[in-house]
């Protein structure tokens, strides 16, 4: 039996993924307007009162647990899922908003032997594994950049807390650095600028840095929240450059050329699905933990995180 926390849009999202791969699951909401959105949606009941009251009833441990809540309660649902017992938990990104949740959840996880995974789907998007082995082929990679440009007009008017869209480099942007990183390699050494802000996110509206990943690959990034811009990835090896814009799609411009050719992908399973997602869950549920985030190396980027937002 799995457990699925959370009713939203993106609860949803895992339960579609859930049902096509004909797992058993919970689903455990808080409110009456998800509940009944996911029901409607889905045709499955959503036990109600969030995660404290369910497990007030001393259900069965899971297998497995989805955590897919709110960005502000993410560390306090998976923490007390943690002391009750659950051993194998898919957190949504980032995991927490300060340094201490993901430190706590660490700790935890250590003490208990559980094993816990932060959920950046974009490292299981068709572009993405097409790309990780293209570099492979070619020897790895020598360097890469990324934007983080944010549509802040559009974010302004979001539902979101105020805690979340101050923080929001970490609850939304890093899906481009996890994703950046996780091809191009890990920062061994980094140098990050920042400079403005915007009413909600005071800590900086231009970002950018560069620095040398651990496999020696040099790389920089890129972000302006005031202006225009999109989210991309480029990978360079010493044949050809990779281009991730959109970053569900995969370009190459080989060496000597101009042109931006499309590489051909096997993208269904992001068309059935939320891209990106199918792969993940199954990799979470089958313990092929390769390309997961997990809790360990969440950790250790979530200082640099910080430093790269001005936090």
């Amino acid at each position: 039996m799995i457990w699925l926390v959370g009713a939203g849009q993106m609860a949803i999202d895992y339960a579609k993924v859930l049902d096509a791969l004909h797992c058993e699951y919970k689903v455990i909401g808080r409110g009456k307007v998800s509940a009944a959105a996911f029901k409607e949606k889905l045709g499955i009941d959503v036990h109600l009162g969030g995660i404290e009251m369910f497990l007030a009833l001393s259900p069965q441990l899971p297998s497995s647990v989805i955590v897919s809540v709110g960005v502000d309660r993410l560390s306090d649902t998976t923490m007390a899922l943690l002391n009750y017992g659950v051993e194998s938990v898919l957190i949504e990104k980032p995991g927490g908003l300060e340094l201490n949740d993901i430190m706590q959840l660490r700790l935890k996880a250590e003490q208990t032997g559980a094993k816990i995974f932060i959920a950046y789907n974009r490292r299981f998007f068709s572009s993405t594994r097409k790309v990780k082995e293209l570099i492979e082929d070619e020897g790895g990679v020598t360097s890469f950049n990324f934007e983080v440009t944010e549509w802040s007009h559009v974010i302004a008017g979001s539902d979101n807390s105020e805690t979340v869209l101050s923080k929001w480099f970490l609850a939304n942007s890093t899906h481009v650095a996890d994703m950046a990183f996780f091809l191009g390699g890990k920062p061994d050494d980094i140098c990050c600028f920042t400079a403005g802000k915007l009413d909600w996110h005071p800590s900086a509206s231009v970002l950018s840095g560069a620095g040398r990943a651990v496999n020696g690959a040099l790389f920089n990034y890129a972000a302006n929240w005031e202006s225009a811009g999109r989210w991309s990835v480029e990978v360079l090896t010493r044949e050809n450059r990779y281009i991730l814009r959109p970053m569900e799609s995969l370009f190459v411009q080989k060496k000597g050329t101009i042109s931006q050719i499309l590489v051909e992908i096997d993208d269904d399973i992001d068309r059935q699905f939320k891209p990106g997602l199918y792969k993940q869950v199954e990799a979470f549920l089958s313990s092929d933990t390769r390309s997961l985030c997990s809790i360990d190396e969440q950790l250790a980027m979530f200082e640099i995180y910080e430093t790269m937002a001005n936090y």
